[in-house]
């Protein structure tokens, strides 16, 4: 997946969260503004090509001075989907750049 064209799909709107990862957003209490933020100063920390879901990446960014991870996919329309997001956080991230031992 390329960083500028989910960037440009956000801008434009072409984008879908999931019900997963819209139950994830509410819990960590993290806005749509956040959201998008961060996905407009991210960059993709992991890349999933063979996703047996289809090809998915991992992206960090950053709102309020906060990490903010993004799964994304793509819906068959070439929308972005919204898979889960979440802050990165102890026991599967010692930070927002490191996964802790096992935190697969």
């Amino acid at each position: 997946m390329d960083i500028g064209k989910i960037k440009g799909k956000v801008i434009r709107e072409e984008y879908e969260i999931s019900f997963h990862g819209e139950k994830e957003r509410y819990a960590e209490e993290i806005a749509i503004s956040d959201l998008e933020t961060a996905i407009y100063n991210g960059e993709i920390l992991e890349d999933y090509p063979d996703d047996p879901r289809g090809p998915s990446c991992l992206v960090l960014g950053y709102s309020q001075n906060k990490p903010i991870h993004i799964v994304c996919g793509s819906t068959p329309t070439k929308w972005i989907r919204i898979i889960t997001v979440y802050l990165p956080k102890l026991p599967r991230w010692i930070n927002e750049r490191t996964r802790a031992r096992g935190g697969e």
